[in-house]
């Protein structure tokens, strides 16, 4: 049954690369990629809540992480096996989740590499550096693979030594993230958060490990998944939001600011502001205005005007609009085209 189903997805894949809506499907070495074996119905027993696969005299030995819901009939079941030689079993099962009670609370979430998040309510969440906190031991166990001969019995082990570690970051990792994106959705009946270029901040000078170790995509992913099981909404501002320029209490929004800085005073109302904590209250502002309007908006921009009224190439000027641009638009003199709502552009 489980080469059946090899050919059944590689038949799905070839489909799916005739029709060009994906590419060539690549060749997975069982060696360095994750290995699996997928039961469908008549390939495995399922009785009183213990697993017994074909042609095995016992039910399976299986420490579970979660129980299944009462009256659950498994269709699939996919045992798998990660890089660190760790055995899996996953199971289909068809459920329904029912929505949280509704709430009136609303929270505004600001990323960064030194606390994970900061809510718009004040509370900032650390970020734990689990890759960090291990660093020292995934040195030595890559240092003692790097030592033996390739395709030596001492190498697979020593290669199985520092999956196990990757292992271990990884497991801790998402830990956390699930508890604190299920925490997020279970508390707030809003909650909006950036649509950051990650994988772009990756490639800068960012501090790409400790962005790499907060993992704000999968925190991201896991949001998104939670709200759709419990009725929950999940507003993305644009990236290209000045968020952390701009004061909260009067909206006055700064020519620049440096990422060091730990705390602003207004120029405008003379407020001090946290600019995470203030990063934060603006976000939570521009997804209320998303919500209501329909459409994204950002704060004016003080080259607006003169990119509105500079000559076009055939010699007329553009009209002036006084507003904000639609989200998704990179903000003027940055490569894009600005867009434009046929009801005008809409200020926060």
């Amino acid at each position: 049954m489980p080469l059946q189903q090899c050919l059944r997805h590689l038949r799905s894949a070839f489909t799916s690369f005739w029709a060009k809506r994906t590419r060539y499907p690549k060749f997975k070495s069982r060696k360095h990629h994750q290995a699996s074996a997928e039961y469908t119905r008549s390939a495995f027993r399922w009785h009183d809540g213990r697993l017994t696969r074909t042609k095995m005299a016992e039910p399976l030995a299986i420490r579970w992480s979660r129980h299944l819901p009462e009256n659950a009939e498994p269709s699939t079941v996919t045992v798998s096996r990660d890089t660190a030689g760790r055995w899996h079993v996953s199971i289909l099962v068809e459920t329904m989740v029912e929505h949280l009670p509704t709430t009136t609370t609303e929270v505004g979430v600001d990323a960064g590499p030194t606390a994970l998040i900061t809510l718009s309510s004040g509370e900032k969440i650390a970020n734990r550096r689990h890759g960090k906190r291990d660093h020292g031991r995934l040195a030595r166990a890559q240092k003692a693979l790097a030592r033996k001969q390739k395709g030596s019995d001492n190498h697979a082990k020593a290669r199985l030594r520092v999956a196990h570690v990757h292992a271990r970051i990884a497991d801790r990792r998402r830990d956390f993230l699930h508890k604190l994106s299920t925490r997020l959705v279970r508390e707030n009946q809003m909650v909006v958060i950036e649509d950051l270029d990650v994988r772009g901040m990756m490639k800068n000078r960012f501090p790409t490990r400790a962005i790499g170790d907060a993992s704000w995509a999968r925190l991201r992913s896991m949001l998104e998944c939670r709200s759709r099981w419990y009725g929950r909404e999940l507003v993305l501002v644009d990236r290209w939001y000045p968020s952390t320029k701009t004061c909260s209490a009067c909206g006055h929004l700064l020519d620049r600011m440096s990422v060091d800085v730990r705390d602003w005073t207004c120029p405008g109302c003379g407020t001090t502001h946290d600019p995470d904590i203030d990063a934060a209250t603006n976000i939570l502002a521009a997804g209320r205005a998303v919500t209501a309007c329909g459409v994204g908006v950002r704060p004016t921009r003080r080259q607006s005007a003169r990119h509105l009224t500079q000559p076009s190439p055939r010699g007329r000027k553009k009209q002036e609009v006084p507003g904000a641009s639609l989200v998704g638009s990179p903000p003027p003199g940055r490569g894009g085209r600005r867009a434009r709502s046929s009801q005008g552009e809409i200020s926060l």
